[in-house]
């Protein structure tokens, strides 16, 4: 092994605490131009009962507030997870909103936070191996207008010879800004899928970066696999903080055990993707006596799978993992 794994917890954040190299992630994967990037505190407990939360990465951009997280494993709590991360990072900021004054019906005048303060939230999750379903290499998320969700849901709509008048009007509801109402689709939860973006070979600015990640996954990898990345200062300095011979006898553990861990979650998803399958085709043949035996076998696999491989993921490794890690 030349390089340590990109992907795994504690050297992804060996990275990307040194803001050069966060700073030009970002500007590759947003294909924006960072003139100032601040980083800002990880770790944050929001009540007495909460346990701590902590992102990987977090910093505050020109328009607005980032969280970098990588997801090394598979969760069945994937979405909610990062959507409450989302969600905090837009809270954290009543810490240090502007004060205003305000007339209360009293008449007297009162000190207020100004919600005004608040700008908008993009939260990146990197996923090493699920991709959520998609082939795509991103899928992105914002606040959409419940009318223009459901013009796109219309399946008939296209039909319709006043399409072009009910565009315009849709397109009014979203462009509209009364008070404000543009912050809410500038808002973006983003879901980065490595493998995908790997298999898709795309000529994006952001593709070496994962790349790379998905070759430091082999612990076989040598020097000369990384031999395209030398002409470039971020990648030589992203690269600096993951060599080997720099590492302690306490990283070389980390790694032996991390790789352990790996390896029995995957036999594991194995075994119970077997099982699920198996239990899946009885049911599907005896659906398909009724329904049909290609149909019910079919059906009957697929809920196999996913109710299989989603009970025993949640009850056991995602209990482990976390345990582990």
């Amino acid at each position: 092994m030349y390089l340590a794994p990109l992907n795994y917890d504690r050297y992804f954040k060996k990275v990307f605490s040194e803001i050069k190299i966060a700073k030009k992630f970002l500007e590759d994967f947003l294909d924006v131009e960072i003139e100032e990037i601040e980083p800002m505190p990880t770790k944050h407990k929001l009540t007495d009962a909460a346990t701590m939360v902590e992102f990987d990465f977090r910093c505050k951009i020109g328009g607005g507030y980032v969280i970098i997280d990588m997801q090394q494993w598979y969760k069945p709590d994937v979405i909610y997870r990062f959507y409450t991360y989302h969600a905090l990072n837009t809270a954290l900021q009543l810490e240090n909103l502007p004060v205003k004054s305000a007339l209360f019906p009293d008449r007297k005048l009162r000190k207020i936070k100004d919600y005004r303060g608040i700008i908008p939230v993009i939260t990146l999750i990197w996923m090493v191996d699920d991709n959520l379903g998609f082939s795509d290499d991103y899928v992105s998320y914002t606040m959409l207008p419940e009318k223009a969700k459901k013009f796109f849901e219309e399946t008939d709509v296209w039909e319709n010879p006043d399409i072009k008048e009910r565009i315009e009007n849709i397109m009014k509801i979203v462009e509209n800004d009364n008070k404000g109402l543009s912050f809410l689709q500038k808002n973006r939860l983003i879901f980065a899928f490595q493998k995908n973006i790997v298999k898709n070979k795309k000529f994006a600015k952001y593709a070496d970066w994962f790349t790379l990640a998905e070759k430091t996954l082999n612990k076989l990898n040598k020097k000369s696999d990384f031999d395209e990345y030398r002409q470039d200062e971020i990648f030589s300095e992203l690269m600096r903080r993951l060599l080997k011979t720099d590492l302690r006898e306490e990283d070389l553990e980390y790694i032996g055990d991390y790789e352990t861990l790996r390896e029995e979650i995957n036999l594991y998803i194995e075994g119970i993707r077997d099982e699920a399958i198996k239990d899946g085709f009885n049911q599907g043949i005896n659906q398909g006596i009724e329904q049909g035996i290609e149909q019910g076998i079919e059906q009957g696999i697929e809920q196999g799978i996913e109710q299989g491989i989603e009970q025993g993921i949640e009850q056991g490794i995602d209990h482990g993992i976390e345990q582990s890690c």
